[in-house]
C-alpha cells in the first residue's frame, strides 16, 4: 500500500570536501528576501539566522532573477564562505561561478537532485502525451477517425544528461521495459540503463532513438546540442523532449522537424527565447506541447529546497558533507 503523506523526495548526492574547501561555521543569511519556511529550515540544520552582514559565513541566495545582487553581497561581504543558489540551474550565475573557478572558497551548492522527482514526473508526462497524439486531440474540436498513436513498451529511450533528473526518469521507465542509453560528459557507466555513451557518439545514438529527453546542464558545450543536422537523425517517429535549458535545441530547427513531418513531436518545457513569444509557431503545432518552465511548481519545490538548505546548514556545522556542490569551472 502507498503511503499517502509521501510527496516528492530528493536525490542527495554529497561530495567529500578537501579541509581548505570546507567552509567556517557560522551565522546564516536568506537574501536577498526573508522567508519564513527558509528560515525555519536553517534553524532545523542547528543554523542561526543574522541579517546579510560580516557576520555572515553562510549565504541562501533566494532570487535566480538577480545574479548581480549576489555578486555584490560576495564583494560586500568577504567573510561568506558558503552561498546556497535557489535552483538546480546554474546557468544565470555562470560569470560569477567562472570568476570564482579555482578558489577554494567560497563553496557554491545548489539544489541539484533536489528537485529529479517532479522534473523527470513531467518528462515522462511529455513523453507519453507526445505518443499517444495528445496535442493533437486536444485541439481538436471534432471526433478525430484518423488511428494515430505510438506506445512507450519496449522503446529506445536516450537521455542526454546523467544528473538526478536522468537517474530518476530511468526509474520510471522501468514499467515500460524501455532500453536506456544515456549520454554524458564522462565515461563513468550508470548503473541500470542499457548503456552510456560519451557527448562525441551523440551522432551514433539519435538514429536508433523513438525517445530523447534532455536533462543535461546549460553549458558552452551544450549550446544547440540538438541542432538541425542532428534532428534529421531521428526517425520520424521519434519524440523529442527538452528539461533542461531552452539553449540546448535550436528551435528553429525543431520547428521546421515538427513541421515538415520528420519527428512524431516535440515536449518542450524550456524553450529559447523564453518566454516562447505569443504566435510563435510553437505554439499552434499539433505535435508539440510547450509547458511554461513548469515541470515543477514553488508547490513542488519548496519542502525540497527546505530540505537541501537544512543538510547543507548541517554540513556548515560540521555535520555530514554538503550535497549539490557546484562545480565553478564546469558550470554546474
Amino acid at each position: 500500500m502507498s503511503d499517502p503523506t509521501r510527496g516528492h523526495r530528493a536525490t542527495t548526492t554529497t561530495v567529500r570536501l578537501s579541509p581548505e574547501r570546507r567552509p567556517s561555521p557560522g551565522p546564516v543569511s536568506l537574501a536577498p528576501r526573508e522567508n519564513p519556511r527558509f528560515a525555519e529550515a536553517v534553524h532545523a540544520g542547528g543554523g542561526s539566522i543574522v541579517p546579510l552582514g560580516d557576520e555572515t559565513r553562510g549565504l541562501i541566495w533566494l532570487s535566480y532573477a538577480d545574479p548581480e545582487g549576489l555578486w555584490r553581497a560576495l564583494d560586500r561581504h568577504p567573510g561568506i564562505e558558503w552561498v546556497q543558489l535557489p535552483y538546480a540551474g546554474v546557468d544565470a550565475f555562470s560569470e560569477l561561478l567562472a570568476s570564482r573557478a579555482g578558489t577554494a572558497l567560497p563553496l557554491f551548492t545548489s539544489a541539484k537532485g533536489a528537485f529529479s522527482e517532479p522534473v523527470a514526473e513531467h518528462a515522462l508526462m511529455l513523453v507519453l502525451s507526445l505518443l499517444r497524439v495528445v496535442p493533437s486531440r486536444v485541439r481538436a474540436t471534432g471526433w478525430q477517425t484518423e488511428q494515430r498513436g505510438l506506445s512507450l513498451y519496449g522503446k529506445n529511450v536516450v537521455i542526454v544528461g546523467a544528473g538526478g533528473i536522468a537517474l530518476e526518469l530511468v526509474r520510471l521507465l522501468a514499467p515500460f521495459e524501455t532500453r536506456v542509453t544515456i549520454v554524458r560528459r564522462g565515461g563513468e557507466p550508470v548503473d541500470g540503463v542499457d548503456r552510456t555513451v560519451t557527448v562525441d557518439r551523440l551522432d551514433e545514438v539519435l538514429p536508433e532513438a523513438d525517445v530523447v529527453v534532455l536533462a543535461a546542464a546549460a553549458t558552452s558545450g551544450t549550446s544547440r546540442l540538438l541542432d538541425g543536422r542532428r534532428l534529421a537523425m531521428l526517425r520520424p517517429t521519434a519524440v523529442v523532449v527538452n528539461i533542461a535549458r531552452g539553449d540546448l535545441v535550436d528551435t528553429d530547427a525543431l520547428v521546421e522537424a515538427v513541421r515538415s513531418e520528420r519527428i512524431w513531436g516535440a515536449g518542450v518545457d524550456v524553450t529559447s527565447p523564453e518566454p516562447l513569444p505569443d504566435g510563435h509557431p510553437l505554439w499552434d503545432d499539433p505535435r508539440v506541447i510547450v509547458t511554461p518552465h513548469q515541470a515543477d511548481t514553488p508547490e513542488m519545490t519548496a519542502p525540497l529546497l527546505a530540505e537541501r538548505i537544512t543538510h547543507n546548514v548541517r554540513a556548515l556545522h560540521g555535520h555530514g558533507d554538503f550535497a549539490g556542490v557546484v562545480d565553478a569551472a564546469a558550470g554546474y
